[in-house]
């Protein structure tokens, strides 16, 4: 294992990181940065502590809004006019796609 130094929000951190597993990492790093940066620059949250909570919490947000939308997507079928998909035979499957729609039609974010 590696570790490679990155910036977050202006601070330099010293990461471990797996063999091949660079790209990955820094791609992260930036997520984060992002996130933490655009809190930052709202200027409503001025605590580093309490910027990384919030920047955390939205990516986990947009993580299970992701995983669930994967999960409520009817699975691929093959052509035909006969077959429906899953919204069509399970109300609840319909359902929970509408409510994700509502949910992720506005910002999407916590803050």
């Amino acid at each position: 294992m590696k570790q490679i130094e990155v910036q977050i929000m202006g601070q330099s951190y010293l990461l471990g990181c797996p063999d091949g597993g660079e790209a990955q990492l820094r791609e992260a790093v930036d997520r984060v940065d992002a996130a933490m940066c655009k809190i930052r620059d709202a200027g409503k949250v001025k605590a580093r502590d309490r910027i990384a909570v919030l920047a955390s919490l939205n990516l986990a947000f947009d993580l299970a809004a992701q995983q669930a939308a994967a999960a409520a997507a009817p699975a691929p079928v093959a052509a035909s006019s006969t077959e429906e998909t899953a919204t069509d035979t399970d109300p609840k499957a319909a359902q929970l796609i509408q409510r994700l729609d509502q949910a992720l039609a506005g910002d999407g974010h916590l803050l």
